[in-house]
């Protein structure tokens, strides 16, 4: 029997590697594999590379080369912006009940060696209200740290107003932008954002790598995590993944180009599915409709568990939470925090697409989802 096509609407999880991507990356691996931090011919020749590819990923958030650190990805980029400002002054960090286990972590942490942390909570729609955070700063207040869009709901935070205000009180701004870089248009010196962390593989790019953006003004308070070699002016000694660097200065370049035609095409199909999946009884979309990213769709199902319908859809990936957590049988704290029950947390699907879905695969993800998850609520109901 053969096997079955996989469609696979879990992008925000990952996102499958773009062959142009590929192509660029292949030739580091075999014909031009000298490491850039030597100087002969062969190590200024990758150097030079990685230097293009630092002003590719640069160019997507409108920035400079030389305030991007290449990291392993968005976890680590986050540690070191966090972990990187411990020897301040300042002892009170804000964040929202809502970010990715790598900020909260981080923050667990920060909590452990004597900083305040100060977890906000965010209205029903998954959105901070302003408010708020403007109450909570305090003259010993150091960074916020908050996603652009959210990993689980999509919901795309008022990253502007949130800028306003914290420049306004000098605290720094730590933007998780891992869900949006590649995706949708971000511009940090229109944002006024100071650390920018990414993943290539959130846009089509290889997984473990990303980067740090650092504005020029937060540099100078940020101390290095991984000594070593003094590579990446000292904030990130290793040698760097060259094949890697390659594939995100490429990725970003694409994104750059497609991210509009992208962004029209998908959206489209989110729609469709969307309005395909609503049709099943009480259903409900999770997070604001309005402020969010295109490719994303929570959805709940009463009286379905998300985890068996998963596991039933087989060929069909989605996901029923943060896809990079371990699998666990617990209610989303993203979910929680924005006021379901554990059940309706429980009952919830993220579908997250991407620039390979195709229409065919949409309707043929509406029928069985539709099909499987009536069939769920129906065994529930009866017992």
């Amino acid at each position: 029997m053969p096997q079955q096509k996989i469609i696979y609407l879990d992008n925000n999880a990952t996102t499958r590697v773009d062959e142009r991507v590929l192509n660029a990356m292949l030739p580091y691996f075999t014909d031009f594999y000298a490491n850039p931090t030597s100087t002969h011919l062969a190590g200024l020749t990758i150097k030079e590379a990685v230097e293009n590819a630092a002003w590719q990923t640069a160019d997507l958030i409108n920035t400079n080369a030389d305030e991007i650190i290449f990291t392993s990805g968005a976890t680590e980029s986050i540690n070191l912006a966090i972990k990187g400002l411990s020897n301040q002054e300042r002892k009170h960090i804000i964040t929202i009940q809502t970010e990715h286990k790598a900020v909260l972590e981080t923050c667990h942490f920060m909590e452990s060696i004597g900083f305040e942390v100060t977890y906000l909570p965010t209205a029903a729609d998954g959105l901070l209200e302003i408010q708020l955070l403007e109450e909570i700063i305090t003259d010993k207040t150091l960074v916020f740290i908050g996603m652009f869009s959210n990993n689980e709901t999509g919901v795309i935070q008022n990253t502007s107003a949130i800028s306003k205000i914290l420049k306004a009180r000098d605290v720094l701004f730590i933007c998780d932008a891992t869900q949006a870089v590649g995706k949708i248009p971000i511009d940090v010196k229109k944002h006024e954002i100071d650390f920018l962390a990414l993943s290539a593989h959130k846009f089509y790019g290889p997984k473990g790598v990303g980067a740090l953006y650092v504005s020029a003004k937060a540099k100078a308070k940020l101390s290095p995590q991984i000594l070593g070699g003094g590579q990446q002016r000292k904030l990130r000694s290793g040698t760097l993944n060259v094949p890697g660097i390659i594939g995100l200065g490429k990725a970003a370049e694409i994104a750059l180009k497609e991210q509009e035609e992208d962004q029209k095409r998908i959206e489209i199909l989110r729609n469709k599915l969307e309005k395909g999946l609503l049709q099943f009884e009480g259903s409900f979309v999770n997070g604001n409709i309005e402020n969010r990213i295109y490719n994303t769709s929570n959805i709940c199902f009463p009286n379905v568990n998300s985890e068996q319908l998963i596991l039933a859809l087989g060929n069909i990936s989605v996901s029923n939470g943060a896809s990079c957590s371990a699998v666990i049988s617990e209610p989303s704290h993203v979910l929680k925090a924005m006021g379901l029950s554990d059940a309706e947390a429980l009952s919830s699907i993220r579908f997250s697409l991407g620039r390979f879905t195709t229409e065919d695969e949409i309707d043929i993800a509406i029928e069985h989802v539709l099909s499987l998850a009536r069939q769920f609520a129906t065994k529930a109901q009866r017992h």
